[in-house]
Formats: C-alpha cells, sequence, structure tokens
C-alpha cells in the first residue's frame, strides 16, 4: 500500500481527452465527482482530426464529382469537368481544423484545475504518476486513451510514401495513384472516395469481404457496385517494397507501382506507457484489459475503460456511450450500476452505403430481401442497385439488418429504433410509407418476415406498392 502522500488528488481521474475520455469526464463530474482529466497535448478527438470529420469532408467531394455523371445522364449538358486536388485538400483540413477548434474550445467551459497536459501511468490501482513525476490518488481511474493505427511490419520502412488515417489528410494534393490495403471500412470509404476523385485506385485485402458486411448476398450486391470504381484484389497480401517511382505492389498475378500506400489494417489500442502491470488488471491476449461491456469496469478493480481503448466497438456514438457509463461508474465506486447497451449500429459511408444493425445472419432467423435494382426512388434519383436484408425471430420482431442500399445511412436508423422497441415487421409496416421514397423499399423484406412468422402482411394502413416503387 502506498503511503506517501500524493501531489494531487480527486474522486475520478480519467487519462485521454477524446471522445470517451469527454463524456466520462462529464458523467462523473455530473454524478457529484471531483474529477481530473489527463491528456497529452489535449488535441481533440480522433473523429474531428483524423476520422469521421476529415473522411466525410473527402467522400462529399467525391460525392460532388461523381453527382456530375449522373446529372449527365439525366439530360444537364455539363463540361468536363477538372478535379483540383490542391483545393479539395485545402477544404477538407479548414473545415476540419474548425471542427478540431470546436473541440478543444468545449474545454475552456470546464471548471479550472481540470485539465492536466501530460501523459500518465498507474503505480498502484488507484494512483497514478505524471510525466513530471507528480503522483494522482484517485477512488477510481477511467482510460480513455483511443487506439493507433497498425502498420503490418513489410510497410514500416517504406518511408513517407506509406500513409494511415493520421497522415493521408495531409497529403498537399491529390495523388495519380494509390493503393489501399485493407478492405475494412475506413479503407473501403477512402479507396472509394479517391477513385472518384480521379486518383487510380487498387484496394488489398487478405480476406474475401469488403467493409466487415456480414450478409453473403448483401456482400455480392455490394461488391459488383464497388467494382464500379475501384480495382479488387481480395484473397491475398500484396508484397510491398520501393520502387522507381513510388511503392511497388507484387501480388499472385500482378504489379503494379503506386505513388502512395493507405494502410488500412486496422487500429490497436493505445495502451502502452500505462504500466497496466502495476495495476493489477487481467488482460487478454492482445494486452487489453478484460472488462464488462455493462458497467465498463475492469475486473474487481476501482479502473473503468471505454472507447477505442478497449477494442470492442470502434465508432462513436458507442466511445461516447462506453464513456458516459464509465464515469457514472467510476464515480459512484464501489456502487456501480450496469446498463443497457443499444444493439450494435455501424454505417459505412461508401455508395451506395452500407450499414449493420444487431444480429449477423443466423441460420434460425426469419430473413426477408429487398432488391433495390429495380426500387422506383432509386431509379428516379439514378442509383439503382444494392441489397437489404432484415432479420427477425420466430415472431416477426425485428432483431437485425443489413443494408447496402441507397439512403442506408437513413433508413438504419428506422430500423435500429424498431430494434430497440421491440417492434415487428407488421408494427413497421403500419407506419404511413410515402410514395415515392426510398422507404418504402423496405416492404418486400417486411412482407416476407410477415408472411414467414404468421402475421398478416397488408395491415390496415400498409396501401401496398405502386407500380415501380
Amino acid at each position: 500500500m502506498n503511503t506517501t502522500a500524493p501531489d494531487l488528488s480527486c474522486d475520478v481521474a480519467i487519462i485521454g481527452a477524446g471522445t470517451a475520455g469527454l463524456a466520462a469526464e462529464r458523467a462523473a463530474r455530473g454524478a457529484g465527482a471531483t474529477t481530473l482529466l489527463i491528456d497529452d497535448g489535449f488535441a481533440g478527438t480522433l473523429c474531428a482530426n483524423t476520422g469521421c470529420m476529415p473522411s466525410k469532408l473527402l467522400i462529399a467531394a467525391a460525392r460532388a464529382h461523381a453527382d456530375l455523371d449522373r446529372a449527365r445522364m439525366m439530360g444537364i449538358d455539363i463540361p468536363a469537368a477538372r478535379v483540383v486536388g490542391r483545393r479539395v485538400m485545402q477544404r477538407l483540413r479548414a473545415e476540419r481544423d474548425r471542427f478540431v477548434g470546436a473541440t478543444k474550445a468545449s474545454l475552456a467551459d470546464m471548471p479550472d484545475g481540470i485539465c492536466i497536459d501530460s501523459r500518465a501511468q498507474f503505480i498502484a490501482p488507484d494512483r497514478l504518476r505524471l510525466a513530471d513525476g507528480r503522483t494522482v490518488a484517485a477512488r477510481a481511474v477511467v482510460i480513455a486513451t483511443g487506439a493507433r493505427p497498425v502498420i503490418p511490419e513489410p510497410y514500416r520502412d517504406l518511408g513517407p510514401r506509406v500513409l494511415t488515417n493520421e497522415t493521408v489528410f495531409e497529403l498537399e494534393d491529390l495523388p495519380q495513384s494509390m493503393a489501399v490495403v485493407g478492405a475494412g471500412p475506413l479503407g473501403a470509404e477512402l479507396a472509394q472516395a479517391f477513385a472518384r476523385l480521379g486518383v487510380r485506385v487498387a484496394l488489398f485485402d487478405e480476406g474475401d469481404r469488403l467493409a466487415k458486411i456480414r450478409c453473403d448476398k448483401v456482400h455480392s450486391a455490394f461488391r459488383d457496385l464497388y467494382a464500379r470504381d475501384v480495382a479488387l484484389h481480395l484473397g491475398g497480401a500484396p508484397t510491398p517494397s520501393k520502387g522507381d517511382r513510388g511503392i511497388r505492389l507484387e501480388w499472385d498475378g500482378g504489379a503494379e507501382d503506386f505513388d502512395h500506400v493507405l494502410v488500412a489494417t486496422g487500429r490497436a489500442p493505445a495502451l502502452d506507457g500505462l504500466a497496466l502491470e502495476a495495476a493489477g488488471l487481467e488482460l487478454d491476449d492482445k494486452g487489453v484489459p478484460r472488462f464488462d461491456r455493462n458497467t465498463m469496469q475492469c475486473g474487481g478493480k476501482p479502473i473503468f475503460i471505454a472507447g477505442d481503448a478497449d477494442a470492442d466497438a470502434p465508432v462513436l456514438h458507442e466511445a461516447s456511450l462506453e464513456g458516459a457509463i464509465a464515469g457514472r461508474n467510476a464515480a459512484r465506486f464501489p456502487d456501480i450500476a450496469p446498463a443497457e447497451r443499444p444493439p450494435l449500429f455501424t454505417i459505412t459511408f461508401t455508395d451506395p452505403p452500407l450499414a449493420a444493425i444487431g444480429i449477423a445472419p443466423d441460420k434460425d432467423e426469419i430473413a426477408g430481401f429487398a432488391d433495390y435494382g429495380d426500387q422506383g426512388r432509386a431509379k428516379v434519383e439514378g442509383k439503382p442497385g444494392g441489397l437489404m436484408r432484415i432479420g427477425a425471430d420466430a415472431q416477426g420482431r425485428l432483431v437485425g439488418a443489413d443494408l447496402a442500399v441507397p439512403g442506408a445511412e437513413h433508413l438504419a436508423h428506422l430500423l435500429v429504433a424498431t430494434i430497440m422497441n421491440g417492434g415487428t415487421a407488421r408494427d413497421l409496416l403500419d407506419i404511413p410509407f410515402y410514395h415515392p421514397t426510398l422507404e418504402e423499399g423496405m416492404k418486400p423484406a417486411l412482407r416476407a418476415i410477415c408472411k414467414a412468422a404468421g402475421l398478416d402482411p397488408s395491415p390496415t394502413r400498409d396501401s401496398g406498392n405502386p407500380p415501380g416503387a
């Protein structure tokens, strides 16, 4: 037991001022606890700096360019457009910096003395040492240190032409060519965006799945659409080397030189330097503390973990929720309380967008499918194509869904709300569907579920699909 008097003390110390850490601090202080928020640099959140916002700015520029072709298809005569890469990247960084500035400005509203610009490590489960040697005693600690990109060994010595999400948005201009290694959500989004801005893009992945799509049928429909923009090389890992004009990748059946390689092979929790061994935490095989998802507590210790640091659900709304759970329970430790977690809910902003909700496809489920290749509103918008799977239990209650259809980022919110409220396919059909909308494209999947579950597939309010809807 450490009997040395600490330099600082509080009820709850939070390590990391990203989305999860900020949420944890607010929740702990809101529960009446005194807090200290410790961060090395207070640079802002991953979302604002190198994640959600800069990537969506690039995607928005790519969509604007792609929409010109759609306009021409509709009979609008638009001369050939020239993408000015420097201006694209300048706007991206300018808007990104505004988002970062807003995040940093929120720190100014905190009470004096709460924010400590430093690194921290454990010297006991309830005590930390700062980089300047000061110690902090806390009744509970929240770990919210985020994650960092993983660069596979073959790419580590190839110099600045190897990019990650932390460096790609600093490009001064759009390159002529780019290889993207890793076909997860981030890799899939950025590969398509760069391709639609005129960059020659090839996407590589050892697996055979794009963006972690769970349903085979949905994946097949999406892959056909996605391959119109990006050259796909799935099912094998390329061998990289320094080439005469950039980085050379070789794979079974081919070899090409690329100006840059964007490595999007995943992110690992940023736990180095925390001296977790001093906290007495049980770690899993990846070196991450074992924790309870409903309380965010690590074992029986006065330690909680939230956000990307726990390697569980790397999306912003989950990080914010986990931070709030961790902060509240840290404030009331040892009298902690489990929280009800919402179903899985992820969106990937490709075109068409992807969404995964709730339970993955299961052999015991009732599944309904809706094909958007001939859906009325999708055809009107010049975006036909894609597939939706909705899963239900034997009573017709919705339990999961996988979407690769136009408007998926909006349709998904309707579906996740129905799942959270325990609604059935018939309940959703009872909602008035305006015509013509993308929402009414869900009806074939919902009717199939009703039929299989023995529910009336034609409720009073369901007027049916008009021709071509």
